[in-house]
């Protein structure tokens, strides 16, 4: 079966081969995404699933990463699960990795041995949106996980072997909640202990509930200097042990990459100098100035 576009994946899963288990997302009503506007959320059917994944093989027999499409894929209960992972380790004898997004509850609802079923079959790593550790904040752009249960869902997974890769939304407490956007994330952060980090800006993306409140003035948007200073403090108060981190997607005004704890004080050191003018900007921040 084709794709059903827009297909949302992580920059990091650019060589993987993408397999469609579900199309849209179950919490589609996040205000500030417009990733699966008009698609509505669908399991796909298990022979159709087979087939995409018996077409692949033929194409690409020596893949060695698969992540599980659309913006939902764990909703999928381990009864029909289980046997797509095996079809995929059966199909691709160099499979190395499966990965996946995943909503808190998809991670919290299941037991500790259904979490490691999923390992053992190869699916070791999830993407996960904590977007803040407010719960203020995620209130009031309607995430279906609360901000305890994502970080339950983290090391919940991490006792059964999953890693996971924790996005942050800068700006999304606008101006108004910014201060508690940092410091509960910080937080937040601190109690996950993720293997990856990875920090992305608010988009003011037009048809979502966001941008009508941008727009009304109900939600003020951080200008570019304050999404690189709430960087900064977030940064600064996280006490990681062993994560991986970058910012470097495409909605951020200055790219950065490092380890932590080990480049922490680089890190910092190079938001300072953007801020004052003596670093590399894309051009939009320049703009801004």
């Amino acid at each position: 079966m084709p794709i059903i576009e827009p297909v949302i994946r992580p920059p990091s899963e650019a060589n993987s081969f993408l397999l469609q288990l579900t199309t849209g997302c179950s919490s589609n009503h996040c205000t500030f995404c417009g990733a699966y506007m008009g698609k509505p959320f669908k399991i796909k059917k298990l022979e159709e699933v087979f087939a995409d994944i018996e077409k692949g093989a033929r194409r690409h027999p020596h893949t060695r990463r698969v992540f599980l499409m659309d913006g939902d894929a764990l909703s999928v209960k381990n009864d029909k699960l289980i046997p797509v992972l095996k079809k995929l380790q059966e199909s691709f004898p160099d499979l190395s990795r499966i990965s996946s997004y995943a909503n808190g509850y998809n991670i919290t609802t299941r037991t500790p041995e259904e979490l490691r079923k999923l390992y053992e079959n190869k699916l070791t790593l999830m993407y996960m949106g904590l977007e803040s550790g407010s719960q203020q904040v995620l209130d009031n752009c309607n995430k279906a996980s609360s901000s305890n249960e994502m970080i339950e869902a983290v090391n919940k997974a991490k006792e059964a072997g999953i890693k996971s890769s924790i996005i942050v939304l800068l700006g999304l407490g606008g101006r108004e909640l910014s201060e508690t956007h940092v410091k509960e994330t910080i937080k937040a952060l601190n109690r996950m202990q993720p293997r990856y980090l990875s920090f992305l800006s608010v988009m003011l993306i037009p048809g979502t509930p966001l941008y009508k409140e941008a727009r009304e003035g109900t939600f003020s948007e951080l200008s570019s200097k304050e999404l690189l200073y709430e960087a900064y403090q977030i940064l600064k108060g996280i006490d990681l042990k062993g994560t991986v981190f970058r910012s470097n997607h495409t909605s951020n005004y200055l790219a950065l990459e490092g380890r932590l704890p080990h480049d922490k004080e680089v890190l910092l050191k190079t938001i300072e100098m953007a801020m004052e003018g003596r670093g590399t900007l894309r051009s939009e921040w320049m703009r801004g100035l």
